[in-house]
C-alpha cells in the first residue's frame, strides 16, 4: 500500500481578480521509503501542492477536488459546499477546525516540512534548541529533560555542535540554519518528509553536503521524502521518480531515469536543455520561450501550447490525458509518443 497517495487534487485561491487555479487535478504516489522530486517553474503550484498535503494553505487557499491519503488514512478531501450566508460560514468553520485537528496528529509527527528559508521558518526570538524540545514535548510528550537530550542527539546526526542549541537563528550560518531545518523535521520520527527548496541560497559545496546528509538520514531512517524544486540537479542526486509540474498540472511523471534519458514532454524536454552539463559536450543553452501563464484565466486546451515549439489546433482546443509511454512514465501531451519517439539524443541532456 502507498504511504501517500494524491487524488485528482485540486487547490484553488480567491482573489480581488477572481480564481487561481493553484493545483487543478494532480495525482501521485509515493512509497514507504521512495523520493520523489517536484520541479517545475516558480508559482507552477508545487509548494502548493505541499501545503495542501500538510494543510498549511493560506486562509483564502482552498481544496476544491480530490483527496489526499496518508498511511490509509484520508487526511484532506474537498470541502463540502455549504452555500452562502452566515450558517454556511459556519458550517465551513466547523468543518475546516475538525480536518485542522485531525491534522496536529499528523503534522511533525508523521509528516513533517524543510521549510524553503530556515531564517524565516525558526522564530527569531527563541532558541533554536527551544523551538525543537517544543515540537518534541507537543508531540512526544517528553519531559523538558528528555527533550534536551534528544535535540542534543539531533545535532549530532546533523553535523551541528550540541552546544549550539542555546543559540538564536541569526547567529547560525546559512547552512546551519538549514541543517538545524532538518533535525527540527526529523525530531519526532516521520515517515514522509517534505522538502521545499532545501538547499535554496547556499552555495554549491554546502548543496552537495545537505543533499548527501539528506539522501543518508533517509536511506538510515527509511522516511520516504518529497523533494520540492525549480534545480533539477538536485531531484538528479537524490530522487527516485519525478513529477514535472506547469500551471498547476502535472505534465510529465515516471522514474528518473526515464524522464531524464526518454523524455515525452515538450516543456521537460525545455528544462533539460536549459540546463548546463559538466559531462556531455558542449552546447548552446535552450531557452523556453515566454512567461508562464495567469493562472486566475489559463489557456484552453494544453496550458502549454502558448509556449511549446510543438503546438497543433489540438493543443489549444483539448486537454492532454496522462498516457503511459513506456512502463511508469507518463506524459500530459498530445503527442507524448512522437516526443518520446523522436527527441533529441539523451547524451545532449546528459547530466
Amino acid at each position: 500500500m502507498p504511504l501517500l497517495e494524491v487524488k485528482n487534487l485540486k487547490v484553488y485561491f480567491k482573489i480581488r481578480k477572481g480564481v487561481v487555479k493553484a493545483v487543478d487535478d494532480v495525482s501521485f504516489t509515493l512509497e514507504p521509503g521512495e523520493t520523489m522530486g517536484l520541479v517545475g517553474e516558480s508559482g507552477c503550484g508545487k509548494t502548493t501542492t505541499a501545503f495542501a498535503i500538510t494543510r498549511l494553505l493560506a486562509a483564502n487557499g482552498h481544496i476544491t477536488g480530490g483527496e489526499i491519503i496518508f498511511d490509509g488514512q484520508k487526511i484532506a478531501e474537498a470541502e463540502p459546499d455549504f452555500g452562502k450566508g452566515i450558517l454556511a460560514e459556519s458550517k465551513l468553520a466547523k468543518f475546516e477546525k475538525q480536518q485542522e485537528q485531525k491534522m496536529q496528529a499528523i503534522r511533525w509527527k508523521q509528516i513533517s516540512v524543510i521549510f524553503q528559508s530556515a531564517m524565516n521558518a525558526f522564530n527569531p526570538v527563541y532558541r533554536v534548541g527551544d523551538q525543537i524540545m517544543e515540537a518534541l514535548r507537543v508531540h512526544e510528550k517528553m519531559t523538558k529533560e528528555q527533550a534536551k537530550q534528544r535535540t542534543i542527539e539531533l545535532f549530532q546526526l546533523v553535523g551541528l555542535d550540541p552546544r549550539r542549541i542555546t543559540g538564536y537563528p541569526h547567529e547560525f550560518s546559512g547552512g546551519m540554519r538549514q541543517r538545524a531545518m532538518i533535525a527540527m523535521a526529523l525530531a519526532c520520527n516521520p515517515k514522509l518528509i517534505i522538502a521545499d527548496e532545501p538547499t535554496t541560497a547556499l552555495d554549491v559545496i554546502m548543496q552537495d553536503r545537505i543533499l548527501k546528509e539528506i539522501k543518508d538520514l533517509q536511506n538510515k531512517l527509511n522516511i520516504a521524502m518529497i523533494i520540492i524544486t525549480h534545480d533539477i540537479s538536485v531531484v538528479a542526486e537524490v530522487a527516485d521518480k519525478i513529477a514535472i509540474m506547469y500551471a498547476g498540472k502535472i505534465v510529465e511523471y515516471g522514474d528518473i531515469v526515464g524522464i531524464f534519458h526518454r523524455t515525452a514532454h515538450p516543456y521537460s524536454i525545455g528544462l533539460l536543455g536549459a540546463f548546463p552539463s559538466i559531462k556531455g559536450k558542449k552546447r548552446r543553452l535552450d531557452a523556453i520561450p515566454g512567461s508562464p501563464p495567469d493562472l486566475v484565466n489559463p489557456p484552453t486546451g494544453c496550458r502549454f501550447h502558448p509556449r511549446c515549439k510543438y503546438v497543433k489546433d489540438i493543443c489549444k482546443d483539448k486537454v492532454p490525458e496522462l498516457v503511459e509511454v513506456e512502463k511508469n512514465h507518463w506524459s500530459a501531451c498530445h503527442f507524448a509518443h512522437e516526443v518520446f519517439n523522436g527527441r533529441v539524443s539523451s547524451e545532449e541532456v546528459k547530466m
